[in-house]
């Protein structure tokens, strides 16, 4: 790794696994001595398992009673509490943002690196979607004053790298910032080609409305498939009450048990628009086809006719299309993979490095 003399990583909050958390482990493994600054640090059991040993900082947040359950709620205070911590003496920092971890600030002469994985959507391109209605025009006031934080945190980052170049063109739109683009680690090995019948389709991931696993669910009550959905959130309830008898849910699963899933499945459903999409990539890595929506990082991750299909009717109605077109269709489980190993978590911490490298030359 590049020779520097002090290196700190920031990043949103550490509660619960996902993308950014992997991530931040390539991060961490990169910068075996650097400190993690966070806004709250309430882990799980995996997060706990997988920085064991290092030294983590959370924000004055972290005092606040309830945090652990209620830290998407002190949204509005995060650029405040990222904008006050001590990064003196640092001569590199690396953060890993979705929201307002960029808002930190560095040492003159120091380098300040942000990986992200995406502008906040409630403050950009999705605004007016989610501050609408009385409840969206009474906060709108507190979002067009973190908007104009969140721009005036993005001029003081030295360099933006995007986790895919549909992010990149979302940065340059929100921020005017060109950006690099390298594609987040996927544990590609953890998955193999080992045959199983196939007896569904697969779908799943958090359960927010923005994953829209609806429409894939929609499209099983339809045409009577049987599809199995993984995965929990807030949207579990109502997920549960619109599947029919073809429709099973099953909870969250472990890496293992996704694997087996991915075994027995036809193809992989992703009706969602995602900035990048770990899940098709797994999928992939496993031999299995996605069917998708043609836009946001599937673009990126799916070969048509190759690994899989995309659609470009974002309706329960193109989803159903796609599937009936799938059936007269075959992949090689093969070239799935293949097309898998181009984003695998070796490939990531290389990128990282040349990266650092390029902004904080070798001494």
């Amino acid at each position: 790794m590049v020779e520097i003399l002090k290196v700190a990583l920031v990043h949103e909050w550490l509660v619960s696994w996902g993308g950014s958390e992997s991530v931040l482990s390539s991060l961490a493994r990169l910068f075996p001595d650097a400190p993690i600054l966070t806004a709250v640090y309430k882990p799980d059991e995996r997060i706990e398992s997988t920085f064991a040993g290092r030294e983590i900082r959370p924000s004055a947040l972290q005092a606040l009673p309830g945090i652990r359950n209620h830290y998407r709620n002190t949204l509005p205070l995060m650029p405040w509490a990222f904008n006050r911590m001590d990064l003196s003496g640092f001569d590199l920092v690396v953060s890993s943002s979705h929201a307002f971890a960029k808002s930190i600030r560095v040492d003159p002469g120091a380098i300040h690196i942000c990986y992200c994985h995406t502008p906040p959507r409630y403050l950009w391109d999705l605004y007016e979607t989610y501050n609408s209605g009385f409840l969206g025009g009474a906060r709108k006031p507190l979002m067009k004053y973190l908007r104009r934080i969140d721009a005036r945190a993005a001029t003081r980052v030295h360099s933006f790298v995007a986790n895919s170049y549909y992010v990149a063109d979302r940065i340059a739109r929100s921020y005017n910032r060109q950006s690099s683009v390298i594609y987040p680690p996927v544990d590609v090995h953890q998955f193999n080609l080992e045959e199983g019948d196939k007896t569904h389709y697969l779908a799943g991931g958090r359960m927010v409305q923005y994953k829209k696993l609806d429409r894939a669910i929609e499209a099983a009550n339809r045409q009577g498939f049987p599809l199995v959905v993984f995965g929990n959130g807030p949207e579990r309830d109502r997920l549960a009450r619109i599947s029919g008898p073809s429709v099973k849910l099953i909870g969250s699963v472990s890496q293992a048990q996704l694997a087996e899933l991915i075994r027995h499945s036809r193809a992989f459903l992703f009706p969602g628009i995602e900035d990048f999409g770990i899940l098709p990539v797994e999928a992939q890595a496993g031999g299995l086809p996605v069917i998708a929506l043609g836009k946001g990082g599937a673009l990126e991750t799916v070969r048509p006719d190759e690994t899989g299909l995309l659609y470009e009717d974002d309706s329960v109605e193109g989803l159903v299309d796609a599937v009936v077109r799938f059936e007269n269709k075959t992949f090689d489980p093969e070239t799935c993979r293949k097309n898998a190993l181009r984003f695998s978590r070796e490939r990531f911490e290389e990128e990282i490095a040349e990266a650092v490298s390029g902004v904080f030359p070798r001494k």
